[in-house]
């Protein structure tokens, strides 16, 4: 092992906090911040420090290996984008206000990064001319930026964050395939090293648009994606993923339709309660905007409108709700009183559950009054049905019909099956066998860098601070030297013959500090065995504490040293 350089805390800059930050909202937002690993620049801006450089480079070694293993090639292209590529693809527009731009000296418009599909894609196109350029994967980690309205949860969701971003180009869809199932297993090998828990769960594909995505998902209170697990097969999906297949009933016993007076009941809640039916009785009618153009979203009355769904179908269009002034331009859509029958001049998607055939207590259109037996596909018709509710926990798996169970998790990794999206916008043809041009298909693979260390430390923290796994720690080792001068040198003494022997070290050999400052310190940083200086020294004994379990045991250097490097 090559000698590895020790990392005296006396002269190392970290300074550790005894208190939470003020605006810190997660775990890993607090304890990076108070073990020394990062400090806040701006909203949504952060330095990353020594020790927190240490652990995100380490990161990155993994991403890294993992990649070139698959024989995907490193290239490094600049964050700063022209504009054209991107209005070619429409995502100049689609990105909305999440989208950096920005203008030089001469007014010509650019923008930062937040994904490179299309400057791969030209990349590509200038570097590749015959198929047997192909197939090719690229990658680079770089920093992507996104105008986020409200940054928080520390480095979880930055203006600023470091990503591995790779993308496949193949002359066949059957290629395509191979290069995202060779990513798909490479995530795996990335995130078993890095010690994450995580699930592969099917996805949306977004404004990335394609015909398959997965996304791998990190357990975490502190995530900001609700996935769905189910406990009795392989299924597992982001809720915004799930759908169910229309299953029509036999709804030609059911009653004409009537109306019904229900005064002052505008709302689903106060419908139930007014008629004593549950809330699963009732069609709930949702009226959004969609680029100006008022939509009405009909589903059970006990289920809410998973807004997300409702955008990414429509997407890449705007989605806005309806306000006061729309109502008083249609007098015809009666608030608290809209329903699918008789409506003109509006779209009306449906959830599957509104099946043809089933039953129903929905809105007249007029004032304080419902109709009752109102029965899809008799009495109003959908224009179209799209899953758009929220998922909710106990929901039939899609699968097998078990019970789901639902937990919260950060998205450290996404890969796509984009197909020819950006291939035919940006119109990259290859020569094939036969001598004519073949269209390009494509792949996008994402690992969140600077994502995985705070969901590791999310994952990994106990009471007493952060825990890192052993290969992307700072050091392999935390030797303390509990204050004394031969303490402190037998603490150097040690640490030098650890890294002569390749030992990642860190030493607190810091003059002035009291011990317990500095024990609470190397638990606070989380480095996976603390080796202390302590009472024994003056016999040359140290203690080793695994700092995930806690356990204790007295050695000498010389079995030090062995345990350590064995």
């Amino acid at each position: 092992m090559a000698n590895a350089p020790v990392q005296r805390m006396s002269q190392l800059m970290v300074k550790t906090l005894r208190d939470d930050p003020a605006d810190a909202e997660v775990l890993s937002h607090k304890l990076l911040v108070r073990a020394g690993y990062v400090r806040r620049t701006a909203a949504g801006l952060w330095s990353w420090l020594p020790l927190g450089k240490k652990v995100l480079a380490n990161v990155e070694r993994i991403v890294r290996e993992e990649m070139d293993a698959i024989g995907a090639q490193e290239v490094l292209l600049p964050a700063l984008l022209p504009r054209e590529p991107y209005e070619a693809t429409g995502r100049w527009e689609e990105y909305g206000p999440e989208l950096f731009r920005l203008q030089d000296r001469k007014g010509g418009d650019y923008l930062l990064g937040p994904t490179h599909e299309e400057i791969f894609t030209l990349l590509v196109k200038d570097q590749a001319s015959s198929y047997k350029d192909l197939p090719v994967m690229l990658y680079q980690i770089q920093h992507k930026y996104r105008d986020e309205a409200r940054p928080r949860a520390g480095i979880l969701r930055g203006r600023e964050f470091l990503m591995k971003d790779s993308y496949s180009f193949d002359l066949e869809d059957e290629g395509l395939a191979r290069s995202y199932a060779l990513h798909r297993g490479a995530y795996q090998k990335i995130f078993a090293r890095l010690g994450l828990d995580y699930r592969i769960c099917a996805a949306t594909a977004g404004a990335m648009g394609g015909s398959k995505s997965e996304e791998f998902l990190a357990p975490a209170g502190a995530g900001e994606d609700t996935f769905a697990d189910c406990p009795n097969c392989d299924f597992a999906a982001n809720t915004e993923a799930i759908t169910y297949e229309l299953q029509p009933v036999d709804g030609s016993a059911v009653p004409a339709a009537e109306e019904i007076p229900t005064p002052d009941t505008p709302t689903i809640e106060t419908l139930a309660a007014s008629l004593g039916v549950p809330a699963s009785a009732t069609l709930k009618n949702l009226l959004v905007k969609v680029d100006g153009e008022i939509v009405a979203v009909g589903v059970p009355g006990d289920r809410e409108v998973d807004l997300d769904k409702v955008e990414a179908h429509f997407a890449p269009a705007v989605v806005e709700m309806v306000t006061e002034a729309d109502f008083a331009t249609r007098p015809d859509l009666v608030r608290g009183y809209v329903g699918p029958q008789g409506l003109e001049k509006v779209t009306y998607i449906a959830d599957p559950r509104v099946a043809p055939g089933t039953a129903w207590i929905t809105g007249a259109n007029k004032e304080h009054t419902h109709a009752k037996n109102v029965v899809a596909g008799r009495d109003f018709e959908a224009d179209q049905y799209v899953d758009v509710v929220v998922v909710q926990e106990g929901d039939p798996c899609p699968k097998c019909g078990t019970g789901l169970k639902l937990d919260r998790a950060i998205e450290i990794g996404h890969i796509f099956q984009l197909g020819r999206k950006y291939t035919d916008a940006l119109k990259l043809d290859v020569l094939g066998p036969q001598g004519k041009p073949v269209r390009v298909t494509m792949g996008s693979y994402g690992v969140g860098v600077s994502r995985a260390v705070a969901a590791l430390a999310e994952q990994t923290a106990d009471d007493k601070g952060l825990c890192w796994p052993k290969e992307v720690a700072p050091a392999d080792v935390h030797v303390v030297a509990a204050g004394k001068a031969l303490q402190t040198e037998l603490a150097l003494d040690v640490s030098g013959k650890l890294a002569a022997a390749g030992v990642r070290v860190l030493v607190d050999d810091r003059a002035g500090v009291s011990p317990g400052v500095k024990f609470t310190d190397s638990e606070l940083i989380g480095v996976p065995q603390i080796l202390v200086a302590g009472r024994r020294a003056a016999e040359g004994v140290l203690e080793l504490k695994d700092r995930r379990t806690g356990e204790r045991e007295e050695l000498t250097v010389e079995e030090a040293v062995a345990r350590l490097t064995a």
